[in-house]
């Protein structure tokens, strides 16, 4: 039997390529700066620097991670991922792949078959198919999901630690940190037909590579957030939609509060960071208060963030865009985003008023914005493009940031984002 804890040996250590330096510095103990954004209001965030030596734990796969994390508990812990974990695995360590997670006589085919418009129509899948398409996610979601309890610091160590396959979950939980960590492919087996009234309908997917639901005091720092390994695009077509296997990088929603999210990379993906649950949930109101800063955001086509309710403070982030491309910040009903200083590339049919997209909301502060290299009054030329389709925005979000670390220029904040952000590059 395993041991509860794992002690690594210097020789793997090496293996893992840790810097001098990194073994210098226990970054495991860090907690938030003072004023570093929204997490660090009243008592800040700490996560698990007061563990105790019994609750400090090295992991290498997911049986060891899962005994670490101990259920989501709320006992000050630190674990320290090395190399990759692999959250599609037995508990012997064997992958597993969607045909594992199969049962009850699901399979694609049929399940196609069954719910196929042209026959089934616009109904919601019910039946045999679905029930199996059910059960077989439960399956995965018994070995992805991995939740985090309060008072929790994760960490990786070295320059490639990496968690794939997995859907990491802080769920009514608080004073959590999150750093140098990959988070790769969190690959849905199942997805769901969800038919709409406004179309054929859409394939809907389970997992987020970290999802904050109810969570409070959380930073999330030097993360890399990636489909790598299987990408959407090429992913198949069926019944005219693309066959989505991924959600969200990070969505924050569910009351969630008081959240720095720093010098991390969100690459390769649709829907990069949801803020908010709906336009219905008015119990976000008062809350949601996130802090962006220093991010790299390329390659995503939407979400970076699309905001609902909360006071979200985005400052010094680099969007590196491609072709595929609807919008970056996103404006949805009673959202308060106050934009500062970011540096936007991208190709030369995308024009500055697509940067913005707006459902229902009424405002954006944004000051220092680059476009391609100039300075660009981003709420002027949405408007002005936009008028008579959408309703203006105002510049009055209704309060003003005062948390955060020192605000540079965006072409400052762009140059040292593309060489310091994501994992593996603490300095």
């Amino acid at each position: 039997m395993r041991k509860h804890q794992l002690i690594v040996p210097l020789a793997l250590l090496a293996a893992l390529s840790v810097p001098a330096h990194a073994e210098d510095r226990d970054i495991s103990r860090d907690t938030l700066p003072a004023n570093d954004g929204w997490a660090a209001y009243g008592p800040g965030t700490t996560g698990g620097s007061a563990a105790d030596d019994a609750h400090v734990f090295t992991v290498t796969d997911r049986a060891e991670l899962v005994r670490a994390l101990d259920g989501g508990s709320d006992t000050p812990k630190i674990i320290r991922i090395a190399g990759t974990i692999d959250a599609n695995t037995d508990d012997d360590g064997d992958h597993l792949d969607c045909a594992d997670y199969a049962t009850d006589g699901y399979s694609l085919k049929k399940y196609l078959a069954a719910y196929d418009p042209r026959t089934w129509g616009g109904a919601k899948p019910s039946g045999p198919q679905e029930e199996a398409r059910q059960a077989s996610a439960a399956k995965q979601a018994e070995r992805v999901v991995l939740n985090v309890g309060s008072n929790t610091t994760i960490v990786g160590l070295g320059s490639s630690a990496v968690l794939k396959g997995a859907s990491l979950q802080v769920k009514n939980a608080g004073n959590v940190i999150i750093r140098n960590l990959e988070l790769r492919d969190a690959y849905d087996c199942f997805p769901v037909w969800q038919p709409n009234t406004g179309g054929l309908g859409d394939w809907k997917t389970a997992y987020d590579n970290l999802w904050l639901t109810g969570a409070t005091h959380v930073w999330i720092d030097h993360i890399t957030a990636s489909d790598k390994g299987h990408p959407d695009a090429k992913e198949p077509t069926y019944f005219a939609r693309n066959y989505l296997r991924h959600d969200g990088l990070l969505d924050i929603t569910n009351g969630s509060d008081l959240i720095t999210v720093s010098w991390s990379r969100f690459a390769d993906h649709d829907k990069a960071m949801l803020i908010g649950s709906g336009d219905s949930a008015t119990g976000d109101r008062g809350k949601l208060r996130v802090t962006l800063h220093h991010n790299e955001f390329e390659s995503v086509v939407q979400r970076a963030p699309r905001v609902r309710f909360g006071q979200v403070h985005v400052y010094n982030n680099r969007y590196a865009i491609k072709d595929d491309y609807r919008y970056s910040l996103g404006i949805s009903v009673e959202s308060a985003l106050y934009a500062e200083n970011n540096a936007f590339h991208t190709p030369g049919h995308i024009e500055v008023a697509d940067l913005v997209k707006s459902w229902n909301g009424t405002a954006l502060h944004q000051t220092g914005t680059l476009f391609n290299g100039y300075p660009v009054d981003l709420l002027a030329i949405y408007n002005a493009y936009n008028s008579g389709s959408e309703r203006d925005l105002t510049a009055d979000v209704g309060w003003t940031p005062t948390l955060h670390t020192k605000i540079d220029s965006a072409e400052r904040a762009d140059r040292e984002v593309a060489r310091g952000a994501g994992a593996g590059r603490i300095p």
